[in-house]
């Protein structure tokens, strides 16, 4: 599998293993199929695995941590993020709020200052039972932007200087405040989620070119747009942008596979190969809850995509013209 190198070496495989899923976003996941699902993705080649304590209430770290004792701690690399504080909840008996199937044990309190970061990276590493992290994401600020550039970062960057933490970052599902972290902070990355994807290339304005400009790499992450693009055909009651999928957009969605029909392409090959096509972009992070899906998006990753189709739904009004140069 390829790997990208960020400006200050950190490598990460041009796919990368997304653990919200195994933190039983929007359904149960058992421990064992989430644990065989980490193998399968060491297995195929994916050395680049992605966790927040968000994810579960801290479900997703825990079982990320436990399936990759078996591996050579040297040979992965490990990122979570900050920003979201797990503190104890007395709601007995209470299901999570926020789409994960868990037990609502704790509440999630947003916290960017510079002691939030740090215990918050304690924490983790607590729960992924590692001894390092080796990328750590400023995790969704979108109403914290003071506190998140002006102490968030500086406390990361500090982390990074004395060599706790090897790269840091922010990690969002909007572009033009990830923009700012490119041109104000001194990130090595940021992952943008769903933004540059067969159904919205808004990162592409702005954020892709300010980030191949500065050196700093990005992590594409909601390629599929909470499964719309993850079927063949897409389906009304499938999830966009975990939420219910408007009917303008299902039409949108259906066109484009329409097209990839037309060129021997199925919708999700070719939602997972515009997933990379920037330059600026260093690895690919999918969702993956099952070895099944990491099959699958692997076998996806390995087709050949051909470049007629990003012309044919360039004409078609389907995708902005300058994703496809």
């Amino acid at each position: 599998m390829i790997v990208n190198r960020l400006s200050r070496g950190l490598a990460l495989t041009e796919l990368g293993f997304g653990s919200s899923q195994i933190g039983n976003l929007f359904c149960e996941v058992s421990d064992d199929v989430a644990h065989d699902a980490v193998v399968a993705a060491w297995e195929a080649g994916l050395r680049y695995f992605d966790t927040a304590p968000h994810y579960g209430l801290g479900l997703s770290e825990r079982r990320l941590g436990r399936a990759l004792r078996a591996f050579p701690r040297d040979e992965l690399v490990v990122s979570t993020k900050v920003g979201r504080w797990l503190e104890p909840s007395d709601a007995r008996g209470q299901q999570d709020p926020e789409g994960f199937v868990v037990a609502a044990s704790h509440r999630r309190r947003w916290d960017f200052s510079r002691d939030g970061v740090l215990r918050s990276v304690e924490a983790s590493l607590q729960r992924l039972d590692l001894d390092r992290i080796d990328l750590v994401l400023i995790h969704d600020p979108d109403d914290h932007a003071r506190e998140a550039l002006g102490e968030a970062a500086p406390a990361l960057s500090q982390l990074r200087s004395e060599g706790v933490i090897r790269a840091y970052g922010a990690g969002m599902n909007q572009a033009p405040m990830l923009a700012r972290f490119v041109r104000e902070t001194d990130v090595d990355v940021v992952m943008v989620a769903g933004r540059f994807t067969l159904l919205d290339q808004t990162a592409g304005h702005d954020l892709l070119p300010a980030a191949l400009e500065r050196g700093v790499g990005v992590i594409n992450a909601g390629i599929y747009n909470s499964g719309l693009l993850s079927l063949p055909r897409p389906r009304t009651d499938a999830k966009y942008d975990y939420g219910t999928v408007p009917g303008e957009v299902l039409r949108r969605a259906t066109r484009i596979a329409r097209v990839c029909e037309q060129l021997g392409v199925d919708l999700p090959t070719a939602a997972t190969a515009f997933a990379s096509r920037h330059p600026s972009i260093v690895s690919v992070v999918v969702g993956l809850r099952t070895p099944k899906h990491v099959r699958e998006l692997v076998s996806r990753r390995g087709r050949r995509v051909p470049e007629e189709l990003w012309a044919a739904l360039a004409e078609e009004g389907l995708v902005a013209p300058t994703t496809v140069v």
